[in-house]
């Protein structure tokens, strides 16, 4: 019999979809974590999420269907001045603490103080959620996504995963720590957190721009039979993409095998490195080749891996639409782990070998997509086409995207070897969990007619059996993809709210994109919707109805562009703007674009634009616009415009109100602002006053109050050339 065999991934495959942080606006409520980070078809659990400004959630939302959850508990650090009460009634008690009795009250008091101390060191993790669960046993298996509804609004999404095989979670000691080892029975799906601790620790974390607690290392001991294909697979990144606050921005998980063995690569521990383990003789699909196919047609492909019931695979595309789909197989009653499949419109073909010189070249005729693979270290694939003068021709690699390790190279030249165009990496933002975009695009226009040649590679050298690829050899198809960012709005009643539509053009497209609502209940309306020629992103406002909603809704915005005479429409995807390592943001993909409405605070209802728009500004110049009187200005002494993230060069000033309206000035630097540029500016209205009399106020506030009166709907302009 043949030793047991281990396949062990660490977070390698990206999901289509995930979960994301985003940076906190006001009181905005904000999840950091949930904990475990999923359960399996039919049963009930509690789960624990992490976040802040939770307090009084009353819903929790999870995508999909099968899936019901309402809120338990919740639970927030003491207060300064709790904690000030606690620790002089310690120090009352240790006067007794010869009594068993306060001994225990003392113990009881010294952990409340050091949990809060705790809590309140990552305010963003400090307040707790307990959330009862209950999966359906028909609920769909996958990743879902987990928001909780607050009386200040939608919480940002988490992932959450919907299980098949049983589910254990880590143990951990009264004092937080995580227990040495602990023995399972496989196969299961393992919950864990690195979390702060020193008991289990290797050495001291690495630190790269931030004092980090060292993590603690969990193992996990389980009965194997010689002979069995098992696989080892961790869900860390899959969970949290992306971190705002660490550096390299993300739980770098690393397994060892002796007993099962996880810790971060830096030996960091924080709350939110969450992990779900599924270890046991499960299906697992490593590779799977095409790694795509035509639309309306049924595609034959080879799948590798482990525990599979088979080696082949048909995907029927009848009926679909381009893009990226997740295909898997079944094992039994177990469904394997997802991988990409993309589907295209163009012919496709396979590319044969021999083919890694000019004089074998394989011939295409264009358009094509061609499925091949580097088969091995130094392998080139090489393909030739005939082109024509003027020709405008674009081939890109699709590998990395699809799970491929291929870190590509394009280079284009004429039959005498000439290089016509060569790339390594193109950035793709709509790849938003893909960190080292390794695919390449290649635009370039043929000087001659004749015959050219493409040549792919790795630039790593390396190849084999999984480096596999799509080749689009085409003339140019302008398009563009469109994300609507974040995906859960919070919008006060009859307010307006700024949101991020990001373009992503492809092939040059560079026309406008203009945006809608599609089917939209009365009441909401958007602003400032285009996107302008040649930008990649504008923000525009959504104003909400003049009423609060009893609960969140689902919205879709969609964009329309003119390409070669033919209208092209788009969904908007719903996304989250992530940051890694405090500085790279990320557009990760959320289930839906979610807002709630609500009543709060100070907040007003908006003043209404009279200006004609767009607002012509001459560079270098001026512009005044005019807008309805705030409603309730006469109760501050002071109003304020501020501009949301203006382009550089522009600014606002010379607000004066009166009783049937109000003018504000538009100014522009002319070194730095130029004619022709386009967008939208995003204005927020603040107030100022004395507090009244009787108001209470905590010691050391300011003797004035600054109240957010709201946002204006946004103001669509365009520089002009400078006034002569």
């Amino acid at each position: 019999m043949s030793p047991v065999r281990i396949a062990l991934t660490a977070s390698l495959a990206l999901a289509l979809m995930a979960p994301v942080a985003r940076a906190q606006q006001q009181n905005n409520p904000h999840l950091g974590y949930v904990y475990p980070a999923g359960g399996q078809q039919g049963t009930s659990f509690r789960v624990r999420v992490g976040g802040r400004f939770l307090s009084g959630t009353n819903n929790i939302l999870v995508s999909g269907r099968g899936v019901r959850a309402q809120v338990a508990d919740y639970d927030r650090p003491l207060t300064g001045q709790q904690l000030t009460e606690l620790r002089d009634k310690a120090t009352e008690l240790q006067k007794k603490a010869n009594d068993p009795a306060v001994r225990k009250e003392l113990l009881d008091i010294r952990m409340r103080v050091a949990d809060s101390v705790r809590r309140n060191q990552s305010p963003m993790l400090s307040e707790i959620v307990t959330v009862e669960v209950t999966v359906d046993p028909d609920a769909e298996a996958g990743l879902r996504q987990l928001r909780l509804d607050t009386p200040v609004g939608l919480s940002n999404p988490l992932v959450f995963c919907v299980g098949q095989l049983p589910e254990v979670s880590e143990k951990e000691l009264k004092n937080g720590q995580a227990d040495a080892e602990q023995t399972i029975t496989v196969p299961a799906v393992v919950n864990g957190r690195i979390i702060p601790g020193d008991g289990n620790r290797l050495q001291q974390p690495v630190r790269q721009g931030q004092q980090y607690m060292p993590g603690d290392v969990d193992r996990y001991r389980f009965q194997a039979r010689k002979g069995q294909d098992l696989v080892v697979a961790v869900s860390a990144r899959e969970l949290m993409p992306y971190l705002a606050d660490a550096v390299p921005g993300w739980f770098q998980a690393t397994l060892a095998l002796y007993v099962v063995e996880i810790k971060d690569a830096l030996f960091r521990g924080r709350e939110d490195f969450v992990y779900r383990i599924t270890i046991g003789a499960v299906p697992f699909v490593t590779g799977i080749f095409p790694l795509g196919g035509p639309i309306g047609a049924k595609t034959a492909t080879e799948i590798t891996g482990w525990n599979l019931p088979t080696t082949k695979l048909t995907v029927d595309a009848k009926g679909a639409k381009p893009g990226y789909y997740p295909v898997s197989v079944r094992a039994g009653t177990i469904n394997s782990n997802r991988v990409p499949f993309a589907l295209d419109t163009l012919p496709e073909a396979v590319e044969r070998e021999p083919n890694d010189t000019p004089a074998n070249a394989q011939r295409v005729i264009l358009p094509i997509i061609v499925n091949g693979r580097i088969q091995q270290p130094g392998d080139t694939d090489v393909f030739s086409f005939e082109g024509r003068a003027g020709m405008k021709v674009v081939a890109e690699v699709v590998a990395r995207r699809l799970g491929s390790p291929l870190d590509s190279a394009l280079e284009l030249t004429d039959a005498a070897g000439l290089r016509i165009g060569f790339n390594d990496d193109h950035d793709d933002k709509a790849a938003g969990l893909i960190t080292h975009q390794a695919d390449s695009l290649l635009t370039a226009t043929l000087p001659s007619p004749g015959r050219y040649l493409l040549r792919i590679s790795d630039t790593q050298h390396q190849g084999g059996p999984d480096y596999a690829y799509r080749l689009r050899i085409s003339l140019a198809r302008p398009d563009f993809d469109l994300w609507i960012a974040p995906s859960s709005i919070i919008a006060s009643a009859g307010g307006s709210v700024a949101v991020t539509a990001f373009a992503v053009r492809k092939d040059g497209f560079a026309g406008d994109i203009v945006l809608s609502l599609k089917d939209a209940p009365g009441g909401f309306r958007l602003d400032g919707g285009i996107v302008p020629a040649g930008a990649d992103k504008v923000r525009v406002t959504l104003t909400a109805p003049p009423g609060p909603l009893k609960a969140p809704m689902s919205l879709e915005i969609e964009g329309r562009a003119v390409v070669d005479g033919k209208t092209i429409l788009h969904r908007a995807v719903p996304a989250e703007e992530m940051m890694q390592a405090f500085a790279y943001k990320h557009l990760v993909a959320a289930d839906d674009l979610r807002v709630s409405v609500i009543a709060r605070g100070q907040t007003r209802v908006q003043s209404a634009l009279l200006s004609a728009q767009p607002v012509k500004i001459p560079a270098g110049g001026n512009a005044r616009i005019r807008m309805a009187t705030p409603p309730g200005y006469r109760t501050f002494e002071k109003i304020e415009l501020e501009l949301s993230e203006p382009p550089d060069g522009i600014s606002v000033k010379d607000l004066s109100l009166g009783f049937d309206g109000a003018d504000f000035v538009i100014q522009t630097d002319s070194s730095k602002v130029k004619a022709g540029l386009r967008g939208n500016l995003i204005v927020n209205i603040s107030g100022e006053r004395v507090p009244p009399a009787n108001a209470q106020r905590p010691a050391g506030a300011a003797a004035r109050q600054r109240i957010t009166i709201g946002t204006l709907p946004a103001i669509p302009f365009e520089i002009t050339p400078p006034a002569k």
